[in-house]
């Protein structure tokens, strides 16, 4: 039968989704209609749509673009540091073993 296959995960450039938030906020067309037409998924615009009024400062609700990049660059950078703890403390108790 007709199984709901996932679709391969598109990616978007910014400019695009800035264009969809505009359709969208004309009030033309309802998230819902914007989305078909664009052979979008609704969640993913409405999500777009969400973003943009937080980085506009409408919405208090989430972080912005700019705090979500800075996140995510910190939580590399923690994990790589917490790595780098691991590999010191293993030569280190390889090094104690080897002098006894």
């Amino acid at each position: 039968m007709g199984k709901n296959l996932r679709r391969p995960r598109r990616a978007f450039t910014p400019e695009f989704k800035a264009e969809i938030v505009e359709v969208c906020r004309r009030g033309d067309r309802s998230v819902a209609q914007v989305a078909r037409d664009f052979d979008l998924t609704e969640i993913a615009v409405r999500e777009w749509v969400r973003q943009a009024d937080i980085d506009a400062g409408t919405r208090g609700d989430g972080l912005t673009s700019d705090e979500r990049d800075e996140l995510a660059r910190l939580r590399r950078e923690n994990r790589r540091l917490r790595e780098d703890v691991d590999i010191l403390k293993r030569a280190t108790a390889f090094f104690v073993r080897e002098t006894r």
